[in-house]
């Protein structure tokens, strides 16, 4: 595991410097009609239309995501299609929790998009009898040595026995808070780095009837993204080694993490009924309503900064307001050091082993793996280069304090990564964000929640 940490480290580190350099649901259906932005078309409709069909055709590939968004996705929608006349893409977004109850669904009965995400890790395992092996498509067009045009550390992130089951699409960090200066100075509370000025500031807040640290805890992403920072803080070693399998969960520095993890709701750290707040209205109290002195999320929160966001409502608050914002990694442990961010793929982009038309679904996933992905890095800012070979440039005047939040994220990238965000094995993910709620609400204590996660652990098959 250590050498694995070294790579991983080493791997962002070479992304992280080249990115800061640079910046200094279906498929099948011939038709004339442009791309629609939702659907709910499957691979399996209308298969009777064929590639080789009169080149005055038009496929339709079906899209399903999580992210890009509305607001992001149209741009690399209209360059593809430009670049392909022949195809149009059919483009639904819906939150991530939906995304995969309705791809396990759609995909169970034959049908389901030509093209979807996934996350690096538990996801793209759990859904591998439903993806195509993309290795020789890649080969194909990007030769022998293909991998080479990604970090490492995303392709090692996705491989499985030599085969690739999905393309890397950028980079996302984890285990920050970000912070709207607004109330701090309000309330004369310094920006907190540990739990200890963590806890102060939310106690004052609560005082003053503000929220405290707001964490949409109803999605399990997020709870993960919190704890991982909070394992890694405590001990990246012992917590990458519980998940390998190779120690136990109730190992006392990772009974640690657990309770700190607890602490946050029985200290009134987070705000209260956290367990049933989406992500998406915490984001919308921090970036809309600017309700949330403080809320939890990740290293895509600089995408909210892009002047290309047509979000009224965002620019309104966010962007166009007196409002000044900052990230912050917290020192959980009140050991003296900031924990360190987690990382992983941001978008692993998946073929339907169904769709009748892989030819145009792999031309869309090439796309979307390069020149779609300069499009939301430097653009939206919407995650970090996944490449090793893109020479596109940061499209986006910062304002001054946006600027400080990315060097910081750049910095925390190269210097401080404390490992994967994402845990690949399905069944003890489940059980760990399962035992994440349950701490959120009382029901189990830290040493039970252990016992749990260690049992699962046990049944899980590496």
């Amino acid at each position: 595991m250590e050498v694995l940490l070294k790579r991983f480290t080493g791997a962002l580190l070479i992304g992280i410097m080249a990115l800061s350099l640079s910046s200094c649901s279906s498929a099948g259906t011939s038709s004339g009609s442009s791309a629609a932005t939702s659907n709910n078309g499957s691979a399996s409709q209308d298969a009777s239309s064929d590639e080789s069909a009169d080149a005055a055709e038009t496929i339709n590939i079906y899209y399903q995501t999580w992210n890009p968004n509305q607001d992001q996705f149209p741009d690399c929608q209209a360059e593809f299609e430009e670049l392909n006349p022949d195809i149009k893409i059919q483009f639904t977004r819906i939150t991530y929790s939906d995304h995969l109850q309705k791809l396990k669904i759609d995909l169970a009965s034959g049908q389901g998009p030509d093209v979807y995400s996934l996350q690096a890790g538990a996801s793209i395992k759990e859904f591998r009898d439903f993806e195509m092996d993309l290795t020789d498509y890649a080969i194909k067009e990007w030769g022998g040595n293909w991998r080479d045009k990604f970090l490492p550390f995303a392709t090692e992130l996705i491989e499985e026995d030599g085969k690739f089951f999905g393309m890397p699409m950028g980079t996302t960090y984890a285990g920050m808070i970000w912070l709207d200066m607004t109330y701090f100075d309000k309330y004369n509370i310094p920006a907190p780095t540990s739990y200890d000025e963590l806890k102060a500031a939310t106690d004052t807040l609560r005082q003053n009837g503000e929220l405290p640290l707001v964490i949409g805890s109803m999605d399990n992403y997020i709870n993960q993204d919190i704890f991982m920072g909070i394992a890694n803080d405590v001990s990246s070693e012992k917590i990458y080694a519980a998940i390998e399998g190779q120690i136990a969960f109730t190992e006392p520095e990772i009974v640690e993490a657990l309770r700190i993890w607890q602490s946050l709701f029985t200290e009134g750290i987070f705000q209260d009924g956290a367990v049933g707040l989406s992500m998406v209205d915490a984001i919308n109290m921090f970036e809309r309503e600017g309700i949330a002195p403080m809320y939890c999320t990740g290293s895509w929160g600089i995408g909210s900064y892009s002047p290309f966001r047509q979000d009224p409502e965002l620019r309104a608050i966010f962007l166009e307001g007196e409002r000044e914002h900052q990230v912050a990694l917290i020192d959980w442990n009140n050991n003296g050091e900031v924990s360190p961010v987690v990382a992983t793929v941001e978008n692993v982009l998946c073929m339907n082993a169904n769709t009748p038309n892989p030819e145009a679904a792999w031309k869309f996933i090439s796309y979307m793996a390069t020149g779609g992905q300069d499009i939301l890095v430097n653009r939206y800012m919407q995650c970090f280069t996944s490449r090793t070979d893109s020479t596109a440039t940061l499209e986006v005047d910062l304002p001054v304090d946006g600027k400080v939040c990315r060097d910081k994220i750049v910095d925390w990238g190269t210097n401080n990564v404390g490992g994967y965000r994402e845990i690949p094995y399905p069944e003890l993910k489940l059980a760990i964000c399962d035992n994440l709620k349950a701490l959120g609400i009382g029901s189990v204590t830290p040493e039970q929640a252990a016992e749990a996660i260690e049992a699962a652990s046990q049944a899980q098959k590496r």
